[in-house]
């Protein structure tokens, strides 16, 4: 009998240590899965901070938004070359739009200043190549044009002083009297350059587009219809 009790009281410490144990590794258990929940919870929190830093370096490197506005208002869109007419000299011209020049220039050879009536004046010859499209008879006609001013030119080799003149000019639905500084264009594109004082609060420039408006007409030049033949320009060389 004796025997048996000291078995009974072993079978139950044995059974107390087990159900101790047991306790401790539930709780171990729980410990774990809390640490490993805060664990998950700190790598989320990492991982949303790593995906915003990534879109605030993406915001940063994006270009801004290139604004386009249309709204020119009663202003005339023009292409980086034009047809243009000078009645004065009976014939058409192609010039090239230039907001960088402040004062417009027309090839011519054979200056020559003279005094007429106390005032000065030049006699000239348009300064024209094979190439260059104009209404035949203005090729060697002489002209005539009082001195408006003079302008001193710094170049590489030194500076030259070149007379100036006004003429009307004719392009599209504007018409203006302009001034052209007169000096030999013949190594360049265009024969006529427009600069920024005969567009300034009247067009704007495109410069992806060229001969916008039609060649206007003058008695024994070609039709405007004919104009598109004459429009493959080379200027990637122009000045």
């Amino acid at each position: 009998m004796e025997r048996i009790d000291q078995l009974q009281y072993a079978l139950l410490e044995s059974c107390e240590f087990n159900a101790v144990r047991s306790r401790a590794e539930l709780a171990a258990v729980s410990e774990l899965r809390d640490r490993m929940q805060t664990l998950q919870g700190g790598m989320r929190s990492l991982q949303g901070e790593v995906a915003n830093a990534a879109k605030r370096t993406a915001a940063l490197e994006r270009p801004s938004p290139i604004i386009r506005s249309t709204d020119i208002g009663d202003k005339l869109m023009l292409g980086r070359a034009e047809w243009i007419g000078l009645p004065t000299l009976g014939s058409y011209f192609k010039a090239r739009l230039d907001t960088g020049a402040n004062t417009s220039s027309l090839s011519a050879e054979e200056i020559t200043p003279f005094e007429r009536d106390g005032q000065n004046w030049v006699r000239f010859r348009l300064g024209l190549d094979e190439d260059d499209v104009v209404v035949p008879a203005a090729r060697e006609q002489e002209f005539e044009a009082r001195i408006v001013r003079r302008v001193r030119i710094l170049q590489a080799s030194g500076s030259e002083t070149r007379p100036v003149i006004r003429l009307p000019v004719t392009l599209g639905g504007l018409e203006q009297n302009v001034e052209f500084t007169l000096n030999d264009r013949t190594h360049l594109t265009y024969p006529v350059l427009l600069g920024r004082r005969f567009m300034m609060d009247q067009a704007v420039i495109d410069v992806s587009r060229t001969y916008t408006l039609p060649r206007p007409e003058y008695p024994g030049g070609a039709p405007a219809a004919a104009a598109a033949q004459d429009q493959d320009d080379n200027d990637q060389a122009e000045d």
